[in-house]
């Protein structure tokens, strides 16, 4: 079982139950559904010949592949086609939707998908820009690990059905087992302080306007707030002055002890896995716990390359697609999303020379024929088992990162 810190948990308590109890046949106002939400064949029947553009993230090879793998496989089997609309911004999907709306097109939209989180997906249900709830008229959803809390609620915001989950980042930490004993690593965040210190100059982390980078402080800011609890509701100048007053002193004690003094920062975790790579530096942050092995693999880290997380878990989130409320073909869109949510599509995902992405699948939940295929993509000796991934802490509210990337700039460039 996957848990989740204890606040997170009593905070979750009061809204858990109400993201969960929503009727498949429900619509937003603004949204028009073809067929009813409780009727999946007609849906599959109505989806078949529509061709649905996809609006995701193309910076990653292996992610567009995957998109393109996904395409093939509800052509062949539903008669759906799958346009990648590539994006360098989720934002670019939502600026477009906005101006439909704004020009009064609310049917017959341009974007049919889109891989969301965060605060675009707050941005679009906030704004009543979303179809559904839908998730619940999806067969596969049933298969889904509701034990991660991150499955239901993105950032703080219960999802309500109105996202379908498709593939689980969690903080995690990189090193070279032929360099390093994994025993010699910290386990915590006031550990790696100490680390630092007997290790200068072997520890870092990319720029903090670069999401890693962020959500590596966000890290800290968990392990280190007086009273986690505030950290799930939108930052005020008082709740973040307290909250954060313990974070900067930790960081200007670590920071001296970095890569180059902290005088610089990498810019992507291309950048840093390449330090690691070269030797320059032993602990490597990822949001993929796949990474060692997706890396030794494309020959970009060696094969002695692992991962290992905190003692008290890590922060993690899940990736969503969504479908705009004046898509032009929801029911494909449907499809697309229900066949991402597939044992095939789930245990391909996480393949590390594929994708590499963890499963939102609950394991139990699944057949040993389904069991046997995530067993076959995990073989991988760099890939974490089930009894290796940490638990789960819940990200904080997005103004968090916000400002804790506005105080870093600050701080680092004075």
């Amino acid at each position: 079982m996957r848990l989740i810190n204890r606040p997170a948990r009593q905070w979750l308590a009061g809204i858990a139950s109400a993201a969960l109890l929503f009727a498949p046949t429900m619509v937003d106002a603004q949204s028009e559904a073809p067929v009813a939400l409780d009727d999946w064949d007609a849906i599959v029947a109505a989806a078949e010949g529509q061709t649905v553009y996809w609006n995701a993230w193309a910076g990653d090879e292996k992610g567009n592949a995957f998109i393109a793998w996904v395409g093939d496989q509800v052509r062949e089997r539903y008669g759906v086609r799958v346009e990648h609309v590539k994006l360098t911004d989720t934002a670019e999907a939502v600026s477009r939707v906005v101006s439909e709306r704004a020009a009064g097109r609310d049917t017959g939209g341009t974007v049919d998908l889109i891989w969301i989180n965060g605060a675009n997906f707050v941005t679009m249900k906030d704004q009543g820009l979303l179809f559904g709830p839908f998730t619940q008229a999806l067969p596969n959803f049933a298969l889904v690990d509701e034990e991660n809390p991150s499955n239901l609620i993105d950032f703080t915001v219960p999802v309500d059905g109105m996202a379908a989950p498709w593939r689980v980042a969690q903080l995690a930490f990189v090193y070279d087992s032929d360099r390093v004993d994994r025993d010699s690593l910290p386990g915590s965040i006031p550990a790696m302080l100490d680390w630092a210190r007997a290790n200068p100059g072997l520890l870092t982390h990319p720029n903090a306007r670069n999401f890693l980078g962020a959500t590596f402080l966000k890290q800290a800011l968990h392990a280190l707030a007086p009273d986690t609890s505030v950290l799930y509701a939108e930052a005020t100048d008082e709740t973040y002055e307290e909250a954060t007053a313990p974070l900067w002193e930790w960081y200007e004690e670590i920071r001296p002890h970095f890569w180059r003094g902290g005088a610089e920062f990498p810019g992507s975790s291309a950048d840093l896995d390449r330090l690691l790579d070269d030797g320059e530096i032993e602990i490597a942050v990822t949001l993929n716990p796949a990474t060692a092995a997706l890396l030794s693999e494309t020959g970009l880290l060696p094969e002695s390359a692992r991962v290992y997380f905190l003692d008290d878990g890590t922060i993690g989130n899940t990736s969503f697609v969504s479908i705009p409320y004046n898509a032009a073909n929801k029911e494909g869109a449907m499809v697309v999303s229900n066949f991402l949510m597939s044992p095939l599509a789930q245990a391909r995902a996480q393949d590390p020379t594929v994708l590499g992405a963890f499963t939102v699948l609950d394991m139990d939940a699944l057949d040993a024929d389904e069991r046997a295929l995530f067993e076959e993509a995990s073989a991988h000796p760099a890939m974490p088992g089930p009894d290796d991934i940490a638990d789960v802490q819940m990200e904080s509210h997005p103004s968090w990162m916000t400002r804790l990337t506005e105080d870093w700039e600050a701080r680092t460039t004075r």
